[in-house]
């Protein structure tokens, strides 16, 4: 789309997420404990009714971290295991097993339910978050960065070859379950959540929210027109997660008045704060996104909602490839020249960047315009993937600009 585009306190009582325990001490009867504990052992026997090597997916043709690592021993251990809200190994993989990948094309093939998958799972999850952020260690402890006065420059890419700029996060909210397994009741409190949040925001970051149910006709082609809508997932990786169950309920769309602050509602994650805008001030885009983001969670907070978050995965995602800043900082950025040099590859590599076409994932460059972002997720801090996107970019431009000339490296 050109031009678009830590705290420990639970708060699961205000957030009106209740664990069975939890509702018996406000009162709940013995019959609905009793009730709780049937149910779990029904599932428990489902479960049991074929052995793992009867369930254990194929994975023989599959080309995704979660299928390097599952093996079948591995599936036997995790098997009987679930999540305080009911999510198991099977919850985790499906998307890997009904989508093999690509042979060039490393998909991550597993999604987490809630905030515990990543520790219920572990055995499995710490080696995919170590393959898949470049030896990431399940001892590591991940920085967190939002000062945009720790930025170096950032405000001076040319604007004659860098057409928007913007920086994208996800979040998620304490005491519900993640977009794969939350319930519908789960989705529409997290979005009443969400209005009452932003609808707190004043200056520059004042808004409006667009709920995609009932949004009119004139709102969504406007919304469509400024390249902010997002639509039901059709990528066969998120419908087999279930990220597309009783769409659109629940989702929805706020910005800012000045149309350069976005949040989502419900998509992959509860919330997908962006903060973009024409030009390469990146510097600029940079700071709108910590204060937004900031004040965001400050609000949350007020309201026993803190996002989930912890010293060694960062911002807890639905994605094990978001993990860590979730962030994805990025320009639409002309390199018709640079781009067809057999080069481009490795100075890509080099700077740790990574290129998607002018429509983002899947599409081709259109006039030789690229989207240029970090590759980087967990292991870095906000401020240092911003800087290794603002240095490389300025670098590239540096380059394409020799190139125009006849320069050759």
């Amino acid at each position: 789309m050109i031009g678009t585009m830590p705290d420990t306190e639970t708060g699961e009582e205000n957030c009106m997420h209740f664990s069975y325990a939890d509702f018996n001490k406000v009162g709940a009867t013995h019959l609905d404990y009793k009730m709780e504990n049937i149910t779990t052992q029904m599932a428990t026997l489902s479960i049991k009714k074929l052995s793992a090597e009867e369930e254990y997916p194929d994975l023989s043709q599959h080309n995704n971290h979660m299928a390097k690592v599952l093996t079948l021993d591995m599936y036997k251990k995790l098997r009987d295991r679930s999540t305080p809200n009911g999510f198991t190994i099977d919850g985790v993989i499906q998307t890997g097993v009904d989508n093999p990948g690509h042979p060039f094309i490393m998909t991550v093939g597993c999604v987490a339910g809630d905030e515990e998958t990543y520790d219920v799972f572990k055995e499995m999850l710490d080696p995919v978050i170590e393959d898949r952020h470049g030896g990431y260690k399940p001892t590591d402890t991940h920085k967190t960065d939002l000062n945009p006065d720790n930025l170096k420059g950032g405000d001076d890419l040319d604007p004659n070859y860098v057409l928007s700029s913007r920086v994208r996060t996800g979040r998620s909210i304490r005491g519900f379950c993640l977009p794969p397994h939350c319930s519908r009741g789960e989705r529409r409190a997290i979005e009443k959540l969400s209005i009452e949040a932003l609808s707190s925001l004043d200056g520059d970051l004042k808004g409006k929210y667009f709920a995609l149910k009932s949004m009119t006709d004139e709102e969504q082609q406007q919304l469509i027109d400024d390249h902010f809508l997002f639509d039901k997932p059709v990528s066969p990786l998120l419908l087999s997660a279930g990220m597309a169950r009783d769409w659109p309920d629940g989702r929805g769309i706020w910005h800012n008045d000045n149309k350069t602050f976005l949040v989502w509602v419900n998509e992959e994650d509860h919330l997908r704060v962006i903060s973009m805008q024409t030009g390469g001030n990146m510097r600029e885009v940079f700071t709108r996104f910590c204060t937004g983001l900031s004040k965001i969670e400050s609000l949350f907070k007020q309201k026993g909602c803190p996002f989930m978050w912890n010293e060694h995965l960062g911002y807890v995602l639905t994605c094990p490839s978001n993990l860590g800043t979730g962030l994805r900082g990025g320009v639409h950025v002309k390199l018709p020249n640079l781009s067809k040099h057999d080069k481009f590859e490795e100075v890509l590599t080099r700077l740790r960047l990574q290129k998607r076409g002018t429509g983002g994932v899947d599409t081709a460059a259109v006039g030789g315009i690229f989207d240029i972002s970090n590759a980087d997720r967990l292991g870095f801090s906000e401020v240092e993937l911003v800087q290794m996107v603002v240095d490389g970019v300025k670098l590239m431009v540096e380059m394409e600009k020799c190139l125009e000339k006849g320069g050759v490296h």
